[in-house]
């Protein structure tokens, strides 16, 4: 480098000494200096233009709530038990109605015979019995027992409840001495249904036949699933109208569905079998 004398005019092949401080040259940053070198990084690895991001990036806080909530539904769906099918059978017979059966009552269920045709009388009268001679611990119930029967009346079927066992009445108690003397001694009642003169209670297949088996919350319904039929197989009747009127014969054929009885009837010296309505026969 040569420099020159004051006075003196440079050389013209002497470089001019250039000032620190000129504003003529540019001053580097340090963001230009990244910019510099992101480049560089971009053309070395060849993916093109760089980008530096200053901003840190912000958390993604949905996306990991969702993801929870995946996984919470996931693990429920794991997690569910699968039901064969005697374990549901088993649960709904626990969800069912308790029943109670009329043989679990306090008592045993003993059988009265009365008067027949007098059994509403003959109820009342050992009800009021027990009430006015203070028995109501010792004698709890006293029952009639019905059922569903079928009959036809005016060429129509009608179920109508009628007495299971005429002439009887059921009794639940703690029978000893002075309930067997309340019983007994009532006016109608004839004496107990038993072996000997010793009543015989009744088993637990015959109350719960017998005698309605209520569910809890609902009314007590018949056991019968069917009516029973007015008439019955064998049974001898009597012709009420048409061309064999007042005559007698025996039971021979039922048909519910067509609402007909065949019954033998002895005409000339002969038993000949004639196909009625159930509303042209009667009971003897």
């Amino acid at each position: 480098m040569v420099f020159s004398s004051p006075g003196q005019t440079p050389h013209p092949n002497t470089p001019e000494i250039m000032s620190s401080s000129s504003t003529d040259m540019p001053e580097s940053s340090p963001e230009t200096d990244i910019d510099e070198a992101a480049a560089d990084a971009a053309a070395v690895f060849g993916v093109g233009t760089a980008t530096v991001v200053d901003e840190a990036p912000q958390p993604v806080e949905a996306a990991t709530e969702t993801d929870e909530v995946v996984e919470e539904v996931v693990e429920a769906v794991v997690e569910v038990e699968v039901l064969t099918e005697d374990e549901l059978l088993e649960g709904e017979e626990l969800e069912r109605p308790t029943v109670e059966s009329p043989y679990d009552r306090p008592g045993r269920w003993f059988v009265v015979h009365t008067q027949s045709g007098y059994e509403k009388k003959v109820k009342q009268n050992l009800e009021a019995r027990i009430s006015s001679m203070n028995m109501e611990e010792r004698i709890y119930e006293v029952v009639i027992p019905m059922e569903d029967v079928v009959e036809f009346r005016q060429g129509k079927k009608v179920v109508v409840p009628k007495k299971m066992f005429p002439g009887y009445l059921l009794v639940r108690c703690e029978l000893d001495d002075d309930a067997w003397y309340v019983i007994r001694n009532t006016p109608g009642v004839t004496g107990f249904v038993g072996q000997g003169n010793k009543p015989s209670p009744l088993p637990r297949k015959d109350v719960e036949g017998f005698l309605a088996v209520k569910i809890e919350g609902e009314e007590a319904t018949p056991k019968r699933t069917k009516p029973r039929l007015e008439y019955e197989m064998g049974e001898t009747v009597r012709v009420r109208e048409g061309p064999f009127a007042d005559f007698s014969g025996e039971i021979i054929e039922i048909n519910e569905d067509q609402l007909k009885v065949k019954v033998l009837v002895n005409i000339f010296g002969r038993e000949t079998p004639v196909e009625l309505e159930f509303a042209q026969v009667a009971k003897l």
